[in-house]
């Protein structure tokens, strides 16, 4: 046959309604053997294939969950990623990752897409530039996925407002920054310059905070925090740290650098070695996230370990909990897992 094979050609083959035919692929509900023997030899006969979507939406398919991440091909994200597709997997459930890129309108785009769908979860990953316009966005998915009965989960990122019904679920990033930024502090290193911050983006300004925290808890006046701005990523830290070079006459000015996440260190590394400068000898390097290639820098960087799998993991069970208890729970629930520091190569002690 040149078309597709519909339920209506199945219900005419067996010489039943279509109604019965739905009810016989459905299983769920009483039809006679002789309709169910009458459907099936049709299904066989026409080699008829259920559109899995009809079932979904019909409340007979596999339940779904999407997680929404600005690059597919990021360490981070790709590790969250996999922990829900873990989780959903030993629940049967199928998991679907689509790829913002970060703009705001693919997002809101994706989210309508998802509640047309009924998919159960809808997990937001990632940071993002807190505003009033992105509180205001994010109401407006929770309400209308809520209405839908699908459960958002905001997943290392802030509640817009303190009602919204959304799953919180956050990782401890302003404690880990203050506990990498003590660890170059305990070392003896007092000039320390941080690199890769993005003003309003919500990850960069508590990792500033917590490199700030840290500062203050050794005796150090707000003077001695050196910020310096530019977006996440390898060649972008490269050519900061170049700039702070050729600021203080090519020779470093600061004895450690704080990359605000792994490829940030990955490129005040390949600058430091471009100028003729060992790390930690002359200078010493941590970042953020702990992700794989990290141990495999030359030398092994320092860096603050993220559970992203967990975070994954963590996003499905609480978005199923929060679902079973619709109507009698709270409309926003809240968890925080912690970081820890993973020690490698790259720091060196100061006499």
């Amino acid at each position: 046959m040149d078309r597709r094979v519909t339920i209506r050609d199945v219900a005419a083959q067996a010489g039943v309604s279509v109604a019965t035919v739905s009810r016989v692929l459905a299983g769920n509900y009483p039809t006679s053997t002789g309709a169910r023997n009458k459907v099936m030899r049709a299904v066989k006969d026409l080699d008829y294939v259920p559109n899995a979507h009809a079932r979904g939406l019909a409340g007979s398919g596999r339940k779904t969950v999407a997680v929404l991440l600005s690059a597919v091909d990021s360490p981070f994200y790709a590790a969250i990623a996999h922990g829900v597709e873990a989780e959903a997997a030993e629940r049967d459930m199928l998991s679907l990752v689509c790829q913002t890129g970060g703009d705001p309108e693919r997002e809101l785009a994706l989210v309508q897409m998802m509640r047309e769908q009924h998919a159960e979860i809808v997990v937001l990953a990632g940071g993002v530039v807190e505003d009033d316009e992105y509180r205001e966005r994010i109401t407006r998915y929770a309400e209308a996925l809520a209405a839908a009965g699908t459960r958002l989960v905001l997943c290392g990122r802030p509640a817009p407002v303190a009602d919204v019904p959304a799953v919180i679920l956050e990782y401890d990033n302003r404690s880990g920054s203050y506990a990498i930024a003590s660890h170059l502090l305990a070392a003896g290193h007092r000039k320390v310059a941080y690199v890769g911050h993005v003003p309003g983006l919500s990850t960069s300004e508590q990792r500033v905070a917590g490199f700030r925290d840290a500062l203050a808890a050794f005796g150090l006046p707000e003077s001695a925090a050196t910020v310096v701005h530019c977006d996440f990523g390898e060649e972008e830290g490269r050519e900061a740290m170049h700039g702070l070079l050729d600021k203080s006459g090519g020779a470093p000015e600061y004895t450690a650098v704080f990359g605000a996440d792994d490829w940030v260190a990955a490129g005040v590394i390949r600058a430091l070695h471009e100028r003729g400068y060992t790390v930690p000898a002359d200078v010493s390097v941590v970042g953020y996230n702990d992700d794989p290639y990290a141990a495999h820098l030359n030398p092994p960087l320092t860096t603050v370990h993220i559970p992203g799998e967990e975070l994954g993991r963590t996003a499905v069970r609480m978005a199923l909990r929060a679902t079973a208890r619709t109507g009698g729970g709270p409309r926003q629930e809240r968890q925080l897992l912690g970081t820890h520091i993973v020690v490698r190569d790259s720091v060196g002690r100061l006499d």
